[in-house]
């Protein structure tokens, strides 16, 4: 692929007893610092957040939806608008997916050939075609910085044919894809993303092949989509390996705290999950200490932060028993603070990860925090 002057990575420093590094993405927006967790934002906002409470916790980068901007308000209002950040009030970079699996999500309602993708909107029934060259020009009217050629997400469980299949089309997309983005490239930088579900020899062969048509990028899809933890890891393993390592390495819709030092452990620098919101709405919070139903009736007279080290507005300012009583009576202040917990606890996680990688000691930094986050909580599937 011909060098992007606009999009641009560098590893600043990799861990000398693991594949971990950190790194830096440089982007028209600004920079983003590796490893990195990205809130998602579907619809060009964090669930209950505002761009400057993103920023104030530390974010510089958040993640929407093409398929759902798309669909509303429309990719060329956002475009009449100067762009996604014109439109959303967030001057930080900016990563939007193809939208993909979301399609896939919709199962009945949409009908996948070697063409694309014809699909009902989930909205109104409408019908609607994605191809390749039609989902970078919607992408390339959004402006995001990243941007993630059109796949086909493997469902899980799929066959080996299947699963073959499906990696196939998806390469034959992204061959489109770049030659559709390489019309117009203007100031963003294009991911390829490898498929192949839990099939060592398959994702070799897709990821292989995606070196050869060249990205600015390289996605992990398809997992975290119900295949065991060990199998993710495997993958994951397998394909860093693979993967080069001047390019930076993203693993879609993952996940956990323990998920994310594991994989980082293997060499990823991105992430995105709705983990942290989706958890946040439901009354759920982070800690190190494992994960808290704060809307539960044992916090009813705790008066205690969230979590006592934490520095977010939460926890600086409201007890638990405030936010249960919010929760509970379903006023949207309680879902704010907890968001704006659980995406300090995210980022701060991050940053500390970071850290350990700058000073060695990674490892060991992994090792304390899962004992710690396993001895007290057990909510998650360690093995």
């Amino acid at each position: 692929m011909e060098n992007n002057s606009i999009f641009k990575f560098q590893i600043i420093k990799e861990d000398k007893n693991s594949s971990a590094r950190c790194g830096e993405i440089i982007t028209p927006h600004g920079k983003i610092s590796t490893p990195v967790f990205i809130p998602v934002g579907t619809l060009g906002t964090v669930k209950s957040m505002s761009p400057r409470e993103l920023e104030e916790i530390g974010y510089e980068i958040i993640l929407s939806n093409t398929y759902h901007l798309y669909l509303r308000p429309g990719d060329e209002l956002i475009k009449k608008a100067g762009g996604i950040h014109n439109f959303i009030g967030w001057n930080k970079p900016i990563l939007t997916d193809s939208g993909g699996f979301q399609v896939m999500s919709l199962q009945q309602f949409r009908k996948i050939t070697d063409d694309g993708i014809e699909f009902q909107s989930h909205i109104d029934g409408s019908y609607h075609f994605f191809s390749p060259e039609r989902v970078i020009k919607i992408e390339q009217n959004l402006g995001a910085d990243i941007i993630m050629v059109l796949d086909e997400c493997t469902p899980f469980p799929s066959s080996y044919e299947y699963a073959k299949k499906s990696a196939d089309l998806s390469l034959k997309w992204a061959i489109r894809c770049k030659e559709e983005f390489q019309k117009n490239n203007g100031r963003q930088g294009l991911f390829g993303i490898v498929q192949g579900s839990v099939f060592d020899d398959i994702r070799e062969q897709n990821a292989k092949q995606l070196l050869k048509i060249g990205f600015d990028g390289y996605a992990i899809g398809g997992l975290a989509v119900g295949e065991e933890k060990k199998d993710m890891y495997r993958i994951v393993k397998l394909l860093n390996n693979i993967l080069p390592e001047d390019k930076p390495r993203y693993l879609m819709g993952v996940g956990t705290p323990i998920d994310l030092l594991k994989n980082i452990e293997k060499g990823v620098d991105m992430f995105d999950c709705v983990m942290p919101t989706r958890n946040a709405r439901n009354g759920s919070v982070f800690t190190k200490n494992g994960k808290l139903i704060v809307r539960d009736s044992e916090f009813k007279e705790d008066f205690n932060p969230i979590e006592d080290d934490c520095n977010c507005y939460a926890c600086k300012n409201f007890s638990r028993a405030f936010i249960r009583h919010l929760i509970k009576t379903k006023e949207i202040l309680g879902i704010r603070l907890t968001t704006i917990h659980n995406l300090a606890f995210y980022f701060n996680l991050m940053k500390s990860i970071r850290k350990a990688i700058m000073n060695d000691n990674f490892m060991e930094f992994k090792r304390k925090f899962i004992e710690q986050y396993r001895r007290q909580n057990g909510y998650y599937n360690t093995k």
